[in-house]
């Protein structure tokens, strides 16, 4: 496990939390819907900040789905409403603001006409990437003192957890 100096500190807000929870509470649970709570908030926060680095009129959900497109190409949206866990009809309103920043185009499905891929544009790649690119490297900075193994660990685990909650 990483530790990161401040294990005192970290004990006594456990044990803290430990005397103020209720019994029979399961503390590991509550730990990660802590930990987990500050993880989202901030992820909110960076998201919005890297959304409005690929446009300023980008909406911060939007961004995954850039981030989705770079990734693996042309996609249904569809594909990407499952994918992001939303509805046809926000995703068709998501899609609609990317195609009028620029950032995504559409064009029909060759394997089914009735249909449409969505792809990001040359504009909106260079952007994406560029944006990707700090983000990493933002990572690589803050998990400087972790060792490669803890990080590829951390990877690991997320992934479970994500493929865990699409079931």
């Amino acid at each position: 496990m990483h530790e990161d100096g401040n294990g005192e500190r970290r004990n006594a807000e456990r044990d803290a939390n430990s005397a103020a929870a209720p019994t029979g509470v399961d503390h590991e649970f509550l730990s990660l819907e802590r930990e987990l709570t500050v993880f989202l908030r901030r992820a909110r926060a960076s998201s919005g900040e890297m959304a409005r680095e690929v446009h300023p009129d980008l909406e911060p959900s939007a961004y995954g789905l850039l981030a989705r497109l770079d990734e693996c190409g042309a996609q249904r949206a569809t594909t990407l409403a499952a994918y992001i866990g939303v509805g046809k009809a926000t995703m068709s309103r998501q899609l609609r603001a990317l195609e009028d920043l620029g950032l995504v185009s559409r064009e029909p499905d060759p394997a089914d006409g009735r249909a449409w891929l969505v792809s990001l544009t040359g504009h909106g790649r260079a952007n994406c990437r560029e944006v990707r690119d700090a983000r990493r490297m933002r990572y690589v900075r803050q998990l400087a003192g972790w060792d490669r193994r803890e990080v590829a660990e951390l990877a690991r685990l997320l992934h479970q957890l994500n493929a865990g909650i699409e079931e």
